[in-house]
């Protein structure tokens, strides 16, 4: 099968084909751009590729569905995966042709999987959840802008761009909900995700949104691993270090789960008797949340394998 590496950007789409011959294309990121890539394809005799792009939010997204509906086969990575096979290469170059030149590349020797488009549910609670982080975030920035020195019409302007922004992030919520209760898919992983102590809305809207088939991952070593709260373990001679996480994964999930984290510490018997027991074994505060972080995923890992409410006794 051809490779296809594909470099998206806000305005143009950058593609090298891996053929019998080397062949490149640009066209512009829009649907237009899209049929452009597909007719060039079809006068290149190419029926089917597997094509790979670095994951860039709905920029790679839309072309994503549109080669899927096409046929072809997708991958959607993460850029440092690809970063870290340019390294290997010793790469220098960096520009939007040389970069799809280092997908094709990557895709040809390492093979990721195809990517499961999501269903339109899925994809809008995604979309829906995203934007609410945003707006949470922007919020946080306008809390910290009124806390700092300024004039009675500079504040005003502050708490009423905050109140705004409240009543988008409660709109947003209430259409967050809405999506989860009207597909029965989501919403028996919602009862489910939600069953153990810390877990809340946020928490287990932004799991769906961002990993949707949790139960599909081999293990949940994968999810933690996907998630990027797996521990780092550096070793150099008989030293041995592994407090840190790694980070390469979803930051997402890994906000929410702190948050989620710090609620089980309170609320999770079975979470307390965990943090206790790595107390006596001497961890520090911020290793203990990371091992709980780990653990909340373990969890939802189960409740979602196993179709089965969290029950603190069986755990």
């Amino acid at each position: 099968m051809s490779v296809l590496g594909i470099d998206v950007g806000k305005e143009y789409i950058d593609c090298e084909l891996l053929d019998d011959k080397l062949a490149r294309k640009r066209v512009p990121n829009t649907i237009r751009g899209f049929e452009q890539l597909a007719s060039w394809l079809r006068n290149r005799k190419v029926r089917k590729v597997h094509a790979c792009m670095e994951a860039t939010g709905g920029w790679s997204e839309d072309l994503a569905f549109f080669l899927h509906e096409c046929g072809h086969v997708v991958s959607i990575v993460n850029p440092m995966q690809i970063r870290a096979f340019g390294q290997s290469e010793l790469s220098r170059t960096k520009t939007d042709r040389a970069d799809a030149a280092l997908i094709a590349r990557f895709c040809q020797a390492m093979q990721p999987a195809p990517w499961a488009p999501p269903t339109p549910a899925e994809r809008r609670l995604r979309q829906l959840v995203r934007r609410r982080r945003s707006v949470v975030e922007m919020r946080v920035q306008e809390l910290n802008r009124l806390e700092a020195p300024g004039n009675e019409n500079v504040q005003k302007s502050i708490r009423k761009l905050i109140a705004t922004l409240d009543e988008d992030i409660a709109e947003l919520e209430a259409d967050i909900k809405k999506t989860i209760d009207s597909d029965d898919d989501l919403k028996g992983k919602r009862d489910l995700i939600e069953s153990i102590d810390g877990i809340g809305p946020a928490t287990s809207s932004t799991l769906l949104a961002e990993a949707p088939h949790i139960d599909r991952f081999e293990s949940s070593k994968a999810l933690a691993a996907f998630a990027g709260v797996c521990p780092q373990i550096k070793q150099s001679g008989k030293s041995t270090s592994s407090s840190r996480t790694t980070k390469i994964g979803n930051r997402a999930i890994r906000k929410v789960l702190y948050m989620a984290a710090l609620a089980a510490l309170r609320s999770n018997p079975v979470i307390k008797s965990f943090a206790d027991r790595l107390r006596e074994r001497g961890k520090r505060n911020m290793e203990i949340i990371v091992a709980v972080m780990r653990k909340l995923l373990v969890l939802v890992f189960g409740v979602l394998k196993t179709k089965r409410p969290f029950d603190p006794q069986w755990a």
